[in-house]
């Protein structure tokens, strides 16, 4: 067999969601796509908003010259800064094109970090519960994950927390609202976070960047307000992408940002752009910046989704499952009610 050991082993322990999914193809193709429901991927079913395809529409119709060509690694100066001045409205803080990068999804731009970051053998702390990918993610680049439980609230172990960070810890990744339990970290917790990061930077020695991947920030329930992490930590890089708040998946359009005062923002800039390159991505998609750069305040129908999770919530909780009310995203993290989940899964 040619395939290196580490894949092999990476395939093995991929995650059961993915497949999930695409035995659900399998099930439609079978059956009839009305006669099965799919809850395993986070693939919206909604349809983006209509602002999307009036943008799309007048991009076309426009005939562009140019259009599909390349263009600076870092993306399109004017979608970048478009992505700026929203940020700056959303946070307050100053957020210039100098600042954002554009990426392949966030999934693209959280490979570009930890390869521009981490050495083979630092460490990637990963707040349980978690988006499976991350530990692959981490191993791409010869990383190691580092996993941190959570409490009984779904939220991080502040204990376990200061006792995982080495001095190979080189970031955090932070997903909020979360996937997959759809909690929302308070602002007490980014702050307790923060604080952290910021006495085991001095007791050690080194510099730790918390990486905070945001696709689910705008699809938010029950009137809560999204803290944004760099209120609170300097070393901040947001990454997201239009996946969700545009139900766009399939495009691969997102973003990373850089804290305006982060330090040496040239320099760190210049390593995501070189191994956005050298990662194979080049630069993101370039009809979606062109498309995405009008739609900065524009989102899916959060109503909807926070209607549909009233509804499984409720049949959940009369079923007798145990589970956390969902503040954000488009989740449920329900507890299995058997030992061994795989047996639930099985039946």
């Amino acid at each position: 067999m040619t395939i290196a050991i580490n894949v092999q082993k990476h395939m093995t322990d991929s995650s059961w969601i993915r497949r999930m999914f695409e035995l659900g193809i399998a099930l439609k193709n079978e059956r009839g796509e009305e006669n099965v429901f799919d809850l395993s991927l986070g693939n919206p079913v909604v349809e983006p908003p209509r602002a999307f395809h009036d943008e799309l529409e007048k991009f076309i119709q426009s005939h562009p010259k140019g259009a599909h060509r390349y263009m600076p690694n870092a993306g399109y100066a004017f979608a970048r800064q478009a992505i700026a001045e929203s940020l700056y409205a959303e946070t307050g803080l100053k957020y210039q094109k100098e600042h954002i990068m554009m990426s392949v999804g966030a999934a693209g731009a959280l490979n570009v970090v930890i390869h521009a970051l981490c050495d083979p053998g630092d460490e990637v702390l990963i707040l349980s519960p978690y988006f499976a990918e991350y530990l692959f993610y981490a191993s791409n680049h010869n990383a190691l994950p580092v996993v941190v439980k959570p409490d009984a609230s779904l939220l991080p172990d502040i204990e376990d927390l200061k006792s995982k960070i080495s001095p190979r810890t080189k970031l955090l990744i932070l997903n909020s609202p979360n996937n997959p339990s759809g909690v929302i970290y308070p602002e007490s917790v980014i702050e307790a976070i923060s604080k952290i990061l910021i006495e085991k930077e001095h007791e050690l020695g080194v510099k730790i960047y918390l990486v905070s991947d945001e696709p689910y920030r705008r699809i938010i329930f029950d009137g809560y307000k999204y803290p944004f992490p760099q209120h609170y930590y300097e070393r901040t890089i947001t990454v997201t992408s239009h996946a969700k708040d545009l139900a766009l998946p399939g495009e691969r359009i997102g973003y990373l940002a850089l804290h305006p005062e982060i330090e040496h923002h040239e320099t760190l800039m210049d390593a995501f752009v070189f191994c956005n390159r050298v990662l194979g991505f080049v630069n993101a998609p370039a009809i979606m910046q062109h498309v995405v750069s009008k739609l900065q305040n524009v989102t899916v129908e959060v109503a909807d989704y926070q209607a549909k999770r009233d509804f499984l919530f409720s049949v959940l909780m009369e079923a007798g499952y145990e589970v956390r009310k969902p503040e954000g995203a488009f989740y449920m993290f329900p507890k299995s009610p058997v030992p061994d989940e795989m047996e639930l899964i099985n039946v």
